[in-house]
């Protein structure tokens, strides 16, 4: 898919993995809305840098775990410039409670992720997909991670609500094919702030351990995840329903 020229949606582009693929994406000629939850003044940081750039975006609050909130989110983007081609599945939320603490697992916690993580991914997309069809073109990445696929990660109800996305990504790409193509990348540990303010002083050890585990002997950053994510978007015309793993074969 060529870029220039097309509209795209990011959830949780504020920071992180989010806004480098906003900024990717705008700096290869889409409009971008940046979607934010809380952080507003990142968001409008965010959008200032693609201006700055050259590029197009505007800032959207918008709260996943609402399908209202999703359908504003989608809306602010076709009237702001007329279509939707790509959406990016980015926003999301964890608890970091060690696996064996069962009992620390409440209602809400099971709530507050599956409503964020997988709710959401799936009322955007959902939410999109009128639009992309009438566009005659869409691509969606959702943003997993390897805690789905092996069950680790952050907390239980983390792992599960990523698993939940890469086996969503399959049944979406069923139904929304052939005009859309729904794929996943599922990173290991991204070197950045969400991962810093988790995991506190034992950061940079894990980082590092991570980082000795991969063939490539590195973890993954913001930026090298949107490079996967606009791959799919942009090249992979033929994939659809697939995860790729970006974590440096940490997983092999």
């Amino acid at each position: 898919m060529e870029m220039r020229g097309k509209v795209a949606v990011v959830t949780g582009s504020s920071a992180g993995v989010g806004r480098a693929t906003a900024e990717r994406l705008a700096a290869l000629g889409a409009k971008v809305v940046v979607n934010y939850a809380h952080s507003e003044a990142d968001a409008e940081a965010t959008v200032a840098a693609i201006r700055q750039a050259g590029g197009t975006a505007h800032a959207c609050r918008a709260d996943v775990r609402s399908d209202a909130d999703c359908r504003a989110l989608i809306q602010s983007a076709v009237d702001a410039y007329g279509g939707l081609h790509v959406l990016v599945n980015n926003a999301g939320m964890t608890r970091f409670i060690p696996h064996a603490e069962l009992d620390l697992v409440t209602d809400e916690v099971w709530d507050e992720i599956l409503s964020a993580n997988v709710r959401g991914t799936f009322n955007c997309t959902r939410a999109a997909a009128p639009h992309m069809r009438a566009a005659g073109e869409g691509a969606v990445v959702n943003v997993a991670s390897v805690a789905g696929l092996g069950g680790g990660g952050s907390s239980i109800p983390y792992a599960a609500s990523k698993s939940a996305i890469i086996t969503m990504t399959k049944s979406l790409a069923r139904v929304l094919g052939p005009e859309i193509r729904v794929n996943c990348i599922a990173p290991g540990f991204i070197d950045g702030r969400w991962l810093r303010g988790g995991l506190g002083e034992r950061y940079a050890q894990a980082r590092d351990a991570a980082a000795q585990r991969a063939p490539l002997r590195a973890v993954a950053t913001p930026d090298s995840c949107a490079d996967a994510i606009l791959a799919l978007i942009q090249y992979s015309t033929h994939i659809t329903g697939q995860t790729v793993v970006v974590d440096g074969g940490a997983s092999l």
